[in-house]
């Protein structure tokens, strides 16, 4: 076992509803997936929402001046709208896992613009939701420590044991 620890330890993969950020710009789009429309994170019913996003997928939703304007571009009535022109693949890609032989994006992972501007994750897109195996396997005493307010016999008994079947 390797005692190496990357910068995507404890990183989350991003997905295409997760959002943007230039360094030098004012708004936050949307990841746009080109390079495949097959894999998904963390969505078994097949969401566009949740499709990965890879090394090669460099257009944002909405399109164009995706990152509003550029303070790289100043103008007498405010900064100009941004000419996004990305310089390469995105960068810092986690290599161990691919999506059709491409690496994937995580919330290390940035994104040169040749303006100057570098784009990272603003969010990684994904959510936790708890599942109704969470609720009976979770132990009372520490979610009494953890929430004094949340009875989990409450809960505990609303659960049905065909219900984790599905599971």
């Amino acid at each position: 076992m390797s005692d190496q620890s990357s910068l995507h330890d404890g990183k989350h993969f991003v997905v295409q509803k997760g959002q943007a950020q230039c360094d030098q710009g004012d708004q936050f789009p949307q990841y746009k997936v080109t390079a495949h429309q097959q894999h998904y994170w963390n969505d078994s019913d097949g969401d566009a929402d949740y499709l990965a996003v890879t090394e090669d997928d460099l257009q944002f939703n909405p399109s164009g001046p995706s990152f509003g304007k550029c303070k790289l571009k100043p103008s007498s009535g405010g900064n100009l709208p941004c000419s996004y022109a990305p310089a390469g693949k995105w960068q810092k890609t986690y290599d161990k896992v691919k999506v059709m032989g491409k690496s994937i994006v995580t919330e290390a992972s940035e994104l040169q613009c040749v303006v100057g501007g570098k784009i990272t994750i603003k969010d990684h897109g994904q959510r936790g939701v708890v599942s109704k195996k969470n609720v009976q396997n979770a132990d009372n005493k520490t979610v009494q420590h953890i929430n004094p307010l949340v009875k989990m016999d409450d809960y505990g008994e609303t659960v049905q044991e065909s219900d984790l079947d599905a599971y």
